[in-house]
């Protein structure tokens, strides 16, 4: 069955007429979406709901990389540093059109973070650890060679540099297709549906009551196993299931800023020092640079963390102490999200000391909760949940163990053609896109953003570049589940962070599309209209 926005009803009257699912999954974020994946594979039958978009919270929130954790290394968490950095070898062959590498420069300063010899040492390790490919390795570079590849770095102090790869990512993109890949094993998956209470017999929890959000109808679902992968949510669930106890959440938040590119033109991704200790990114992507990440303790609400003047001038402050010809304002920033970290409570460390290891939790009524945890780290993450599930369905004599297969199976849009297939598969395309007047820049993010499924885009558009927007979204609703405009314009396309004038321009186009695409009453479509002007203005430069 297509996954479409249509069927979303369907799905789940489906999930409810099911005599019992073997797992049913609650967050459709990147930890849900692969825990999904890695059951269904298995043979499990599954079922996912997700009160949000997929990827709504911190996983569209993120600073957008696939990478080893070189921070993690200051922290000692090795284990963690050779996991993610297998991982993300991984989803490099798995996803080539969504982890794309970079050389990241990390500039040594007198009284920085790292010195000449422990940064050294440490990418070293780093690239031990996490299985770096020889020609990826780490080099380091002179006071003068660092420049002549940064030259707007601050010169004053600078001893020279670490230069190693890191890869970048569409966080919600990869959301999406790994959500795809599970769905086309045979998981059913449903945005806009709450899990508003469980259901119980004899204690246990076996089932839970789900309310689609844009119809307002209920549904009964039961499940031999119910696995919470809420984000930040999952205390909240904890607590409706009466087993919020010991461990907690604590909950950070991060926030990035976008300039165009011709403020801070950088030549690659820096991760740089700032005044207060601290260590941020600044990553340049099409037209823009995003810097970030902010790391404050959060106690808002979770579903509407938003950028404060003081978040933006804290990165402000910290991108002109080291590029001080920049002289970066705040009328230069353009967009920029927040997201909240669900991280583990420690007692006494501040929220950059957290540690980003996942825990898994099992309460008295058999609910299984994973929490904390790292993008890179999502199969991982995933695999050792779903193990958990197979021991307890082994236990009560319902199936055989099953072992993770996720290792070996493509991943939706990237299929089984790895780095060099894609880059084969890039060239062919973009020739076929400008050969229909298509400009070099727009062919690029076109296939970024689809992989292999661009040329179902490209059919939908009947080969025409004026049809094309409005394929995206006919395609974002049929075969990603779009419900809203804010579902295509910030998790479809990126193009509320990343390319903001284009998406206030079609922002009433798509309005109008998706309201006569799904029959939409004048009720319904200011509704969204609403909501869009709302997230405007949470990315909006001027957040209070």
């Amino acid at each position: 069955m297509q996954f479409s926005a249509k069927n979303r009803a369907r799905f789940l009257k489906e999930m409810e007429e099911d005599d019992q699912l073997d797992l049913l999954v609650i967050g459709g974020g990147i930890t849900g979406a692969g825990i999904a994946w890695d059951a269904a594979s298995r043979g499990l039958k599954v079922g996912l709901v997700e009160k949000q978009d997929y990827a709504g919270g911190t996983s569209s929130r993120s600073t957008k990389l696939i990478h080893g954790g070189l921070r993690y290394l200051k922290q000692f968490e090795i284990n963690l540093v050779r996991e993610v950095g297998q991982e993300r070898a991984l989803l490099f062959e798995r996803a080539p059109h969504l982890v794309i590498p970079q050389p990241m420069m990390l500039p040594i300063y007198n009284g920085g973070t790292y010195g000449k010899l422990s940064s050294s040492f440490g990418l070293a390790v780093y690239d031990r650890l996490a299985g770096v490919i020889k020609e990826e390795r780490r080099r380091m570079l002179s006071k003068d060679e660092t420049l002549q590849h940064e030259p707007l770095l601050k010169e004053e102090g600078l001893k020279g540099s670490g230069l190693y790869v890191e890869y970048r990512t569409d966080d919600a993109r990869l959301t999406l297709e790994v959500m795809k890949t599970a769905v086309t094993l045979g998981a059913k998956a449903v945005n806009y549906a709450e899990a508003e209470s469980f259901i119980y017999e004899d204690g246990r929890a076996v089932g839970a009551h789900i309310k689609d959000l844009i119809s307002g109808e209920g549904y009964s679902v039961k499940a031999k196993e119910i696995v919470n992968a809420a984000g930040p949510w999952v205390d909240q669930l904890r607590e409706k299931d009466a087993s919020l106890s010991g461990k907690r959440l604590h909950l950070t938040k991060g926030v990035h800023i976008v300039v165009p590119q011709e403020r801070l033109p950088l030549k690659q991704p820096i991760y740089f020092d700032v005044p207060d200790g601290r260590m941020i990114f600044a990553i340049p992507r099409a037209d823009i640079t995003y810097i970030g990440t902010t790391d404050t303790n959060y106690h808002g609400p979770i579903g509407t963390p938003t950028m404060t003047t003081e978040d933006r001038d804290y990165l402000l402050e910290g991108v002109n102490a080291v590029f001080p010809e920049a002289k970066l304002t705040a009328e230069d920033v353009e967009s920029g999200w927040a997201g909240v970290r669900p991280l583990i409570h420690e007692e006494g460390k501040d929220p950059s000391e957290l540690s980003r290891k996942d825990e898994i939790f099992e309460s008295k009524s058999g609910l299984i909760t994973i929490a904390g945890g790292k993008l890179t780290g999502f199969r991982k993450m995933a695999e050792r949940v779903v193990d958990l599930v197979y021991k307890r369905l082994e236990r009560a004599g319902v199936t055989s163990f099953v072992h993770c297969k996720t290792d070996r199976l493509p991943i939706s849009g990237g299929g089984e053609m790895g780095p060099k297939g894609f880059e084969r598969f890039k060239i062919e395309w973009i020739q076929r896109l400008m050969d229909k007047g298509m400009d070099r820049k727009k062919a690029e993010e076109l296939i970024y953003l689809y992989g292999r499924h661009v040329d179902e885009v490209w059919q939908r558009a009947k080969e025409q570049p004026d049809n094309l927007e409005e394929a995206q979204v006919s395609y974002a609703i049929e075969e990603e589940m779009a419900v809203t405009p804010a579902d295509y314009l910030i998790r479809r396309t990126g193009n509320l962070y990343f390319n903001r004038k284009h998406a206030e321009k079609m922002f009433p186009s798509v309005l109008a599309w998706m309201g006569q695409m799904q029959e939409w009453d004048g009720e319904t479509i200011e509704k969204y209209r609403r909501e869009m002007e709302e997230e405007m203005a949470h990315t909006h430069p001027q957040a209070k």
